[in-house]
Order: C-alpha cells, then structure tokens, then sequence
C-alpha cells in the first residue's frame, strides 16, 4: 500500500469515527453554552448505541433507530435537567450518576433483552442492515481528499449542520439568547427570557445528539453491540467541548484530532506496516493526549485571561424563578 492510499484510507477512517464525536461534541456545546454541564455523555451515549442497535436488530428499520436512540437521550438529558435546573442540584454529582447509571442500564439490558419468555444476548450479534457509505461521482476519485465524498449519510448530514450549528449560535436572535442565558442568566431573566425553558430545551437538544453520536457507532462504525463499546469516548467529547472553546466550528478540528489517532492503530495494521510503538500504546494515546490538551488549555487559560472562557454561568444554578 502506497503513502496515498494509506492516508486515504487513514481520513475514511477518521471520518468515520468522528462522526460519533462531532454528533455528541455539538450537543454537549450547546448545552454547556445555557450555562449546564452535563457529565453524563458517557452513559447517554452507551443507552443511546443500545437503543438504535437493538431497534434495528428487530425491526430493519435504521431511520426508527436513530429516532429511538435520540429518544433515549433525550429521556436521560431530562433527568439531568430535572435535577439540575429545577431541583438546582449539583451539576457534576448529576451527570456523573447519569454516567453510570446510563452504562449500567445498557450494558445490563443488552445481555437481557426482551420479555422473560423470549429474551436474548445481543453483545456480539451484527446487523443486516446499516448505513453503508455513499460515493459521489468523480469527487470520490479524487487522491486522498476523495475520503471526503465517500462516507455515510450520517457524515453527510455533518457537513451541512456544523456550519448551520456556528451561524444559529452566533448570528440569530436565538443565539444571542443561548450565549446570554450562559453568560449571565439573572440579566437574560430581567429582560423576559425564561432562563428554565432554554436550559431545559438545549439540555435536551445535548441528550438527543448524545444519543445520535452513540448510534453512529453501532449503526455505522461497528454496526454490532458490545458491552462498554463507547470506550470512554463520552469523556473524551467533554475534553473536546473545551478544545473547541464551545465553539461549533472548531468542534470539527478537535474531533478530526482525536478520531485520527483513535484510527491511526487500525489503519497501520490494516497496511500491514511493522508498528514501531506497542499496538495498546496507540489505543491508550487518544486519552493521554486529552490529558495534555486539557493541561496545556488550562495553562494558556490561566496566563491570557479570556482565552478559552467558558459560559460564565456554567455549572452555577439559576437561583430566581423565571416563569
């Protein structure tokens, strides 16, 4: 295999496992911009994975796949919402008890599912059906970048709504009031706008794509069910939110980062080539590198005051009822 090939293949790849990133990261933006932090990617994304899988597996129908999977999302996103908007309670206690309860939910009823006198294990079993990529003609053939235009329907659906995410954020009368109810809720609430109702809504919209990132992957990616196949990909979308400074254009270069090196193992052993670096190296440095980009975010943060600032709001709840 020759250096194009390999790198073509390398960005199929890539794209392929960024999707599943840039779904939840986008969700989780926009979440974390009306001032909520939801921790509870991990687990969303897990029941989320579970939820579309196994409504494929029963009915073949992958678009009723992914509407239940953004359901469970979104059913768990409420949760969390419940409790940290209403009940104003702790934001990293509450995501992090989605986390595990979503992963302990799924892994538990994806050996166990179906009624007692019909149930059955799916860890392991594949699907008939899943979303095989389509190629554009003549842009498909084109060296390397041709990876672009031959991809799922799902990757296809990014390319029109990151930028669509980036200009509703920060060119619509309803972005302005995403950024305000983050930015400082108790003046966004003394100009009319109901602090509750946004937050509710877009920690819901987070859960749904949350949901949609996990399905990719077992829809997609590795159109088969697992135990714990997220991986820790949940919190790697949490790093990648900071990366991005909760900005929807960047979200893709961070996802396009971290999908390359989760792909770079299985590209070098697919070409054949003699790794140079234990194999479980290339498997751990996606999580390594998140560790060094959070540290060197932190540092840069620190000494220029500004940069990469979150919502001023975030994690802080809304203490004055705004009906």
């Amino acid at each position: 295999m020759n250096a194009i090939d390999f790198t073509t293949n390398l960005l199929a790849a890539t794209l392929a496992m960024g999707t599943s990133l840039t779904y939840a990261t986008l969700g989780e933006v926009y979440t974390e911009k009306t001032g909520v932090l939801n921790l509870g990617m991990e687990g969303t994304m897990l029941l989320g994975a579970l939820a579309g899988f196994a409504t494929a597996f029963k009915t073949g129908n992958l678009l009723l796949a992914l509407f239940m999977a953004m359901a469970v999302g979104a059913a768990l996103s409420l949760i969390h919402a419940f409790l940290c908007v209403t009940m104003r309670a702790n934001q990293v206690v509450s995501g992090l008890a989605i986390t595990m309860f979503g992963s302990g939910l799924a892994n538990f009823l994806g050996q166990r599912l179906g009624p007692a006198s019909n149930r059955y294990n799916l860890t392991g079993m594949n699907l008939s059906s899943r979303f095989t990529n389509i190629a554009i003609p003549y842009l498909c053939d084109i060296p390397i970048l041709g990876a672009l235009f031959n991809v799922s329907i799902l990757t296809y659906g990014l390319y029109v709504l990151v930028p669509f995410a980036w200009f509703f954020l920060y060119k619509t009368r309803h972005g302005m009031v995403i950024r305000a109810v983050g930015e400082n809720p108790r003046t966004a609430a003394a100009m009319g706008i109901s602090v509750s109702r946004v937050r509710y809504l877009y920690t819901l919209i987070g859960g749904m794509f949350a949901g949609l990132g996990g399905a990719c992957l077992s829809l997609s990616f590795i159109p088969s069910w697992n135990d714990g196949m997220t991986g820790g990909k949940g919190w790697i979308v949490i790093a990648l939110v900071i990366f991005s400074a909760w900005n929807p254009a960047r979200v893709v270069i961070g996802t396009l980062v971290f999908g390359g090196i989760t792909s770079l193992q299985f590209s070098i052993q697919a070409a054949g080539f003699k790794l140079m670096v234990p194999a479980q190296f290339l498997g751990l440095s996606p999580y390594l590198i998140t560790l060094l980009v959070l540290t060197a975010m932190t540092i840069i943060a620190q000494k220029r005051k500004g940069a990469f600032a979150s919502p001023s709001a975030l994690g802080s709840a809304f203490a004055i009822d705004d009906k």
